[in-house]
């Protein structure tokens, strides 16, 4: 049977991006979630559900080739070769409205970038991601997505034995910053091939421009400084941007020691990895931008022949990231308080309302929620602020409404994933369902009070990468 539409056009690369191999075969796969929503949206048959082999990888349809990809990655700001060393693509699939999407197994087992890994995955982290994902989907904020999790019927070694289970990921493409460092690095003959596929792929209609390098990484530039804005304005900290973890489409990806704020402070970080604070909430930006410039700099001898040139082009387009993205986050902060083309001027409005939640320590999220609910009794730290605030509204129409549309009433709270998480270990699944219920709805204003509290300020949240 079809369960999917698939297609391959990444293995017609040279070989030197990917390394065909099978899943790991796992004896009593089951299924744990399973996203029938998804599932129609792209038009995939959802007869899938009775076979959770096929998304475990135990059984490798027929006709298929499962692939795993090569690439590298600046780690911290530290130069690695990787690649996918527990992840198979087991193909691309294509909806009847010819969208692509690679549909790919996370846990399936080793490959040739495994290094010591054992390639697997264990259930928490893979529902972690199931959640995450879905959550910024219904946000409207470009992610990966989760078809499904499989638990696989072994225990896994970690710090202690816990259950196995495999994530089916779906994406625009798995294509990298780190997929072009890689080819710059260790396949320079074959740094074309990879930028005009993924031109062909993601942005066709560069394909007859003028200089479609230089193009390429305009719309990249574009597409990232969209979506980080987007992170700050809902307070989502990524966690781990390393340049493997930024994709060329503009998705969010791998949703490791990523978290979201409760109580607003500009220096948060949850990732117990990150000592320094380098992917702190107010460092993303930039490392965005760092990021791309590593990008810019493997496309260097596909935008002009004349290094020096090259360098003069790219280095024009990097400095539009910094406008674009404050004009995107201009523009989505000031929705936040009504303002539905905020100026510069109203920036400091802004900047002046974070300014007072950081000093008192105000939630992030509920902040906001309460004033577009005029709920100014709770707001006494603001009261000269809003005074100020509400003079400004005088000249916007339907200020609230606007409020409402881009607030969310609820985020994934990190206490409330953790204690489904620990359910769901367990063998209770209802915290989770009931958890994922209400974040497919995320500016609905009935949801329950508990949904909308922040974590206890005494209790020090950390989360950790484990692949």
């Amino acid at each position: 049977m079809n369960f999917f539409n698939f297609d391959t056009t990444y293995t017609n690369l040279n070989e030197i991006f990917y390394v065909i191999n099978n899943p790991h075969p796992f004896s009593h796969p089951e299924y744990v979630l399973f996203n029938d929503g998804l599932t129609r949206e792209l038009n995939i048959s959802l007869q899938l559900k009775a076979h959770p082999e096929i998304l475990t990888g135990s059984t490798v349809i027929d006709g298929t080739r499962p692939f795993s990809t090569a690439y590298a990655g600046h780690q911290f700001g530290n130069f690695t070769m990787l690649g996918d060393g527990r992840q198979h693509i087991l193909g691309e699939h294509i909806t009847p409205q010819n969208k692509r999407y690679d549909i790919q197994l996370k846990g399936s087992g080793r490959t040739r970038f495994s290094r010591s890994g054992d390639g697997k995955a264990t259930l928490g982290p893979m529902l972690r991601e199931y959640i995450i994902s879905e959550a910024m989907h219904h946000l409207n904020i470009p992610t990966t997505r989760s078809l499904a999790i499989c638990s696989t019927g072994e225990k896994v070694l970690r710090e202690n034995m816990l259950p196995g289970a495999v994530l089916t990921r779906t994406a625009n493409s798995n294509i990298r910053v780190g997929t072009f460092e890689y080819a710059a690095r260790t396949a320079y003959e074959h740094l074309k091939e990879l930028a005009d596929y993924t031109i062909d792929r993601h942005f066709p209609d560069l394909i007859h421009t003028n200089n479609k390098y230089l193009k390429l990484l305009d719309t990249v530039i574009d597409k990232q400084a969209q979506l980080i804005a987007q992170w700050q304005s809902v307070g989502f900290i990524h966690g781990v941007m390393n340049t493997d973890n930024m994709t060329i489409s503009g998705e969010t990806i791998d949703y490791g020691p990523c978290a979201f704020m409760d109580y607003y402070h500009t220096h948060t970080v949850f990732s117990s990895i990150d000592m320094q604070g380098r992917y702190a909430y107010i460092n993303q930006p930039a490392i965005g931008l760092w990021n791309l410039t590593r990008f810019a700099e493997t496309l260097l001898p596909l935008i002009h022949t004349d290094e020096h040139e090259a360098i003069h082009l790219a280095e024009s387009a990097l400095e539009k990231f910094q406008h674009s993205y404050t004009v995107y986050y201009r523009t989505m902060m000031g929705q936040k308080i009504g303002i539905k083309s905020p100026s510069e001027e109203d920036m400091v409005l802004i900047d002046e309302l974070l300014s007072l939640m950081e000093q008192h320590e105000m939630d992030y999220t509920n902040t906001f929620l309460a004033l577009q609910n005029e709920e100014t009794s709770s707001l006494e730290s603001l009261s000269s602020w809003i005074t100020k605030w509400q003079d400004r509204l005088k000249t916007e129409k339907d200020p609230i409404q606007l409020m409402r549309k881009v607030n969310p009433v609820v985020i994934p709270r990190n206490h409330i994933v953790e204690e489904a998480l620990d359910d769901a270990i367990h063998g209770d699944l209802s915290a989770v369902k009931a958890l994922l219920q209400v974040l497919s709805q995320p500016f609905n204003p009935d949801h329950a009070d508990r949904y909308k509290q922040p974590g206890p300020k005494d209790r020090p949240y950390q989360t950790y990468c484990v692949t």
